[in-house]
This record gives C-alpha cells, structure tokens and sequence, in this order.
C-alpha cells in the first residue's frame, strides 16, 4: 500500500511540475521573442514558400509537392482562397495589431504578385503563373510581352477569387494612402471592370472575357420554365445569372466596401442594384425562393451535371443573409419584403434531422438528388459524396434576425477600418504565442499531418506546412506582440 501511495503521490508530483514548467515558460516569453519569432516564420514564408511573393494552399514539407486546388509548380501561386488574399490579409491584420513595419511589406510583396495575375478582362484566374515563358499564355494586365492567340482572359467571380483578390488590393491601397501606384492602379482597373461585367437586371456571372451587350440580357421577373431537362444538357451556363458559391453575396460586400473606401457612390449603386435582381429572381408560388443560377429568359437552369434545373434550399438561405445585409447598410425595406414567404416556404420543406434538400423540383417541390452515376432521381440512398445534396437549416437564425430587421434597422456601422487596438496582455494569449514558438521547427515553419489531396501529388499522410495554418498563428502571435507593446507603453 506504501508503494503504492508513494508512486501516485509521485506521479501527482510530476503532473503538477509539468503544469508549472508550461505556465512558467508561457509566462517567460518576452515580448522582443515573440516579435523574433513572428519574423522568422514571416520571413520563411516569404522567402522559401511563395511564389514570386504569393500563395498557394498547402505545400510538403520540403517544398517540393505544391498544391491549390490543383497541383502546381514553384512559380505558380493561388488567387482562390485560402491562397493569395488569404495569406494577404493576413499579414495586414497582423501589421495593423503590431505595428511590425516589415509586415506591411511583406503583404505589400503579395499585393505586387496580385497586380502581376490581373487579366485584361479586370480581374483573375484561380492560378497565378510567374514563369516567363508560360506567362504569355495569359492575357495579363502589365504582360511584358504579347500574350499568345487565344490566352487566357477569364475573369472568375467563382469561388471568391476575383473579389477576394480585390478586397484584399483595396484594404491594403487604402493602408498606403493610395501611394502605391501600383496597388492603385489595379484596384480602380478591376472595379472598373466589374461595374462593366453587371448586367442591366444587376446580376453578374460565374466568369466572363468579354463585358455584356445589354440587348442580349432584358431585365424580367424569374418564372416556371415550360419544360426543363431532366438530363444534364451540356450547355455552357459560365454567362448565367448565378448565386452559386455565394457569387453574387462575394460582389456585394466587395462593393460596400469599394463605396466606403473609395467614397464613390457608384460602387453602393452597383451593391444597390444586385439587390434589386435578388428581387426579381425571387420564383414566384408555389416556391418563393431562388435557384443556383439563371439563363437569359430568368428561368432555372442547369450549371455543373449535379447541380439541376431547380429551386435551391442551400443559396436561397445565402440569399436571404445577403438581403439582410442589404437592409443593414442601406436601410431600405424593399430588401426585407420578399423575406418572409422565403422563410415560410423553406421552412415548410425542411428534412428531417434539420436539413434542407440543395435542390427542389420546380413546382412539385419534391427534393431532388443523384445517384453515384449522376442519374437524377428522387432516391437520396446513392448520392456522390463530393458535394453536399443536403445542407444545413440556419432558418431559426436568419428568421431571428429578420425578426429584429423588421422592428428597426441596425445601426450602420464601418465595413472595415484600418484602426486597430492591440489586445491587453493576458496569460491565455501568451500561453497560446508560447506554444506556437515552441511549435516552430528551425526555419520558422509550422508542421502539421495532413495530405496533399491534388491530383499528381502524393496523397500519403505526411508533415505538411498549410497557409491557413500561418495565418492564424500569424493572427496570434500579432496579437500577442501587440499586447506586449501595450503594456510598455
């Protein structure tokens, strides 16, 4: 028993000293380490990660397998978050919450590789390609050299890839007081473009080369088609009206904040006017929601072989968040009134276990799925595992919110300010930096298990080095230095 109680104590002992020994060496990071610290892995990052100083998503390693969404070659780097806006942004906030000067310099590095992926057509592709010899293959905005017949000038608004690039330009632009003629001159030149690539209804596109001809588009009200496919028709829906992926909702917020700070109103008309199609592509009865995407005649459409001619319960619940958004900044009601039928229909075609179906046949509001074989059918028992043919239910929530909408609109406040004030230290924070220090190996990079998943690379569990993962601890380790600046003050 003597034993026994002697190796417990003794184990208690142990325990207690490791506590003390992990709070004693939080409590021992000095401020002037954690600015060392953030630099080294900033200065890895810039040095030995990016391409030409930007992103891709993940990386092995040794650096030698690269992958956005694709794989990629070490003088190609990602527009598409989590890529090169991701990662500038990033650096942004953290040089606004620490006052690291190099900081801003290195995000500034990031916004130069921006500028150098800007298309003719305004704005950019997922991928963006440094190497001289494959850069003529693009039409890019500041080509040194004549781009080839036929390259590549797609402005995408897919996935958050223009307009997250744009934010970016425009926040950081604003930080240099617009001295940056560089930055400048191609933050205008994408607005510009973008305010040309709306269409007459304020719809735009999940990616175009050329800008509209307004007598192509007529603005009408979304109605039933008379007939609609059941078999994926092939067609290229690239020029559709789409709320898929939250396009539209991507535009509008990039456009709020072009208008507050740019201070032009053209750019809150060009947010104004979106809304103004949200209304009209409401479907009228029995389904008062929105589809993914529309074709010319404001009908329902296909896109993609699994996203069908349909009513959608997943974009419809983004729709609704964007017109509350609308109602916030503007403080018009017309953005509030087609609120309340969506919410009572999409409340009364919720799944069970508090789903919505992605997709709702027209009319009979029957939800619709696909077997493995991309055959539709109303059998949800064999559905690809890629995409989510079932969505979440946020209805409580956004019918809260509308609720509270409808009582007084909220005070408008700032979309994003340059002003930062640094957390007061506190010991979660340093024990949080501490381990991230700790967690560092010698060159300033935070390994993580992971696979790389693109096509080409090695899909084996391996050590991996992620941008989201620099970013937060960027975010962390800035908040900390920050804080350590503040208590000297």
């Amino acid at each position: 028993m003597r034993r026994k109680f002697a190796a417990s104590n003794l184990l208690s002992i142990l325990a207690f000293m490791a506590a003390l020994q992990n709070v004693t060496c939080a409590e021992e990071l000095s401020g002037q380490a954690g600015q060392a610290a953030m630099k080294k892995a900033v200065s890895f990052f810039r040095d030995k990660v990016s391409a030409n100083g930007a992103y891709l998503w993940q990386y092995s390693s040794d650096l030698s397998e690269r992958e956005g969404e694709q794989q990629a070659s070490n003088t190609q780097a990602w527009t598409q978050p989590p890529g090169t806006p991701y990662v500038g942004e990033a650096l942004l906030e953290a040089y606004l919450v620490s006052r690291e000067d190099y900081l801003l310099d290195v995000a500034r590095d990031a916004g130069h590789a921006l500028t150098q992926g800007q298309l003719v057509s305004g704005g950019w592709d997922y991928r963006l390609e440094f190497d001289p010899e494959e850069r003529d293959g693009w039409t890019y905005r500041v080509a040194r050299t004549a781009a080839r017949k036929q390259a590549k000038n797609v402005t995408t608004l897919d996935d958050d890839t223009t307009q997250a690039a744009l934010r970016f330009l425009m926040k950081l632009d604003f930080v240099l007081k617009q001295k940056d003629k560089q930055i400048h001159a191609a933050a205008e030149y994408a607005l510009e473009a973008l305010l040309k690539a709306q269409y007459p209804n304020g719809a735009w596109p999940q990616r175009y080369s050329e800008f509209p001809d307004p007598n192509n588009f007529p603005v009408k009200q979304a109605s039933y088609p008379g007939s609609w496919p059941r078999k994926h028709p092939k067609a290229d829906y690239r020029s559709y009206y789409t709320f898929n992926d939250n396009t539209l909702a991507d535009l509008i917020d990039t456009m709020f904040l072009a208008e507050q700070l740019y201070d032009e109103p053209r750019y809150e008309a060009a947010a104004r006017k979106a809304g103004d199609f949200i209304l009209l592509a409401q479907m009228p009865e029995p389904q008062p929601a929105w589809a993914q995407q529309y074709n010319p005649e404001m009908h329902p459409a296909w896109a993609r072989r699994f996203e069908p001619t349909a009513v959608t319960g997943g974009e419809s619940q983004g729709v609704i968040r964007v017109l509350l958004t609308l109602h916030h900044h503007t403080h018009d009601d017309k953005y509030l009134a087609p609120i309340g039928k969506a919410l009572n229909y999409l409340e009364r075609s919720q799944l069970p276990n508090d789903q919505l179906a992605r997709f709702y046949e027209l009319k009979t509001n029957k939800p619709l799925y696909f077997t493995k074989d991309y055959v539709l059918t109303y059998d949800d028992s064999d559905m690809p595992t890629h995409y989510s043919f079932k969505v979440s239910s946020k209805l409580a929530q956004l019918r809260s919110n509308y609720e509270t909408s409808l009582k007084a609109p909220p005070n408008r406040s700032p979309i994003w300010t340059r002003e930062r004030s640094a957390p007061q230290p506190d010991s979660s924070l340093n024990k949080a930096a501490a381990e991230l220090v700790d967690a560092m190996d010698a060159r300033g990079a935070w390994l993580e298990s992971g696979k790389l998943k693109a096509k080409g690379n090695n899909t084996r569990e391996q050590k991996i080095i992620t941008t989201k993962t620099f970013a937060q601890n960027l975010r962390t380790l800035s908040r900390f230095v920050g804080s350590m600046k503040r208590r000297a003050k």
